[in-house]
C-alpha cells in the first residue's frame, strides 16, 4: 500500500466518511454550527443540503462524537427510498425498537412510550435523516406527523434531514408548507474552493503523519481542484489514485502533469468498447439517456477502482519480492 511506502500511519483518501478527517471549510463550520444551534433549540427540523460528495455524512458523524449520550438519545437512518408506513418502521427500529409484523397504531404508541421514557430520563430524542431526496411527499409528511409527539411545554423528537439539492425542491413545493413552518433552519453545504481544496489535502495527509513526502506542487493543487470542482469525495478518489500511481512508479513530487496522467488513465479505464452495432444503435438512443448510462458508469468508479487497485498491489509486491531474491541470488553468487 501507498501508505506504508510515504510513511503514512492510514490511508489518506479513504472513501468511507470518517469523523477524524472531518475539515471545517467555511461551509462545513457554517452547517455544523446551524445544527449545533439545532440541537440547543431542541425543537423542530433543520434541514442541510448538498451536492453527492460533499461531506454531508461525515459532518453528520462528526456531529455524533460531540453528543453527549447521557443527554442526547440519538438515531439515524440512511434507507429513505420506502413508502411512507416503511419509512415509520425504519425510525422505529433505528432507535431499537421491536417492529415486526406490527400495525401503523401499534408503531406509534411503541414509539410515542419510548420518547416519554427518554424524556422522564432526562434525555432528548433526536432523529436524523439522511439521503432526504429519496423521500416521497408522504413520507416527509409522516415525519411531520411524528414531531407532533411533545409534552406540556416541550417537543419529545427533534428531526435532522439531510439531501441532495433536489430536496429543497420537495421541502419549497406547496403541500409542504406545514413542514416549511417547522423549519428552524436551513443551509447548503457547497464546494470547497481552491485554497480549501489545497488546505483539504494537507489536513488529510497531516492527519495520517505527512512529512512533507510526497510533495505536491501548486499547478498540482489547481489541477486537482479544476477537475474535482472542490467536491471532497472526488478530491478522495483522484488523490487516492495519484498516490497509487507515485508508489508503483517510486515517485516522490507530484506536479500537475501528474495529476493529468492519472485523469487520462481513469478516463481509459472508463472508456468501455463498443461494437459497430452498438454504436448504431446508441444513435438510437436519446441523449438524455446516454447521460444517464454516463453518469451511472461514473456512479460504480469507486467500486472499480478499489477492486483494480488491490489487484495491481497485490502483483507488485509478488514482483517486489521476487526480484529482491533474484538480487539476493546474483550477489551471493559473485561473492
Amino acid at each position: 500500500m501507498y501508505e506504508s511506502y510515504y510513511g503514512l500511519s492510514a490511508k489518506p483518501f479513504q472513501l468511507k466518511p470518517d469523523p477524524q478527517f472531518f475539515f471545517g471549510s467555511r461551509g462545513h463550520k457554517r452547517a455544523m454550527a446551524y445544527l449545533e444551534y439545532g440541537l440547543s433549540q431542541g425543537e423542530g427540523f433543520i434541514v442541510i443540503t448538498g451536492e453527492v460528495g460533499a461531506g454531508k455524512t461525515t459532518l453528520v458523524r462528526s456531529l455524533f462524537c460531540k453528543l453527549e449520550s447521557e443527554k442526547i438519545q440519538a438515531a439515524q437512518i440512511v434507507n429513505t427510498n420506502l413508502n411512507a408506513d416503511d419509512t415509520l418502521r425504519m425510525v422505529v427500529a433505528a432507535f431499537g425498537l421491536p417492529y415486526e409484523d406490527d400495525s401503523k397504531a401499534s408503531l406509534l404508541t411503541k414509539l410515542e412510550l419510548f420518547l416519554r421514557q427518554c424524556d422522564q430520563k432526562g434525555k432528548r430524542a433526536l432523529l436524523i435523516v439522511d439521503e432526504a431526496q429519496n423521500l416521497s411527499s408522504q413520507a416527509v409528511e409522516e415525519l411531520r406527523m411524528l414531531s407532533n409527539f411533545q409534552t406540556a411545554d416541550k417537543s419529545l423528537l427533534q428531526i435532522f434531514l439531510l439531501g441532495q439539492p433536489e430536496f429543497r425542491r420537495t421541502l419549497l413545493s406547496r403541500d409542504m408548507q406545514q413542514l416549511q413552518q417547522r423549519v428552524i433552519a436551513t443551509y447548503h453545504l457547497g464546494p470547497l474552493d481552491a485554497l480549501e481544496t489545497k488546505d483539504y489535502i494537507e489536513h488529510r495527509l497531516h492527519t495520517v503523519g505527512w512529512n512533507g513526502d510526497p510533495s505536491l506542487s501548486e499547478d498540482a493543487f489547481f489541477e486537482i481542484y479544476n477537475f474535482t470542482g472542490g467536491i471532497p469525495r472526488k478530491i478522495n478518489t483522484l488523490c487516492d489514485r495519484l498516490f497509487l500511481m507515485g508508489y508503483l512508479e517510486e515517485r516522490h513530487n507530484f506536479k500537475s502533469a501528474d495529476v493529468t496522467e492519472v485523469l487520462g488513465d481513469i478516463q481509459q479505464e472508463l472508456a468501455l468498447p463498443i461494437s459497430e452495432t452498438a454504436a448504431q444503435n446508441s444513435s438510437d438512443i436519446p441523449q438524455i439517456e446516454q447521460k444517464e448510462n454516463a453518469q451511472e458508469s461514473l456512479g460504480n468508479m469507486d467500486e472499480r477502482l478499489f477492486k483494480m487497485e488491490n489487484s495491481v498491489i497485490s502483483v507488485l509486491d509478488l514482483l517486489k519480492r521476487i526480484l529482491s531474491r533474484s538480487n539476493s541470488n546474483i550477489n551471493n553468487l559473485t561473492k
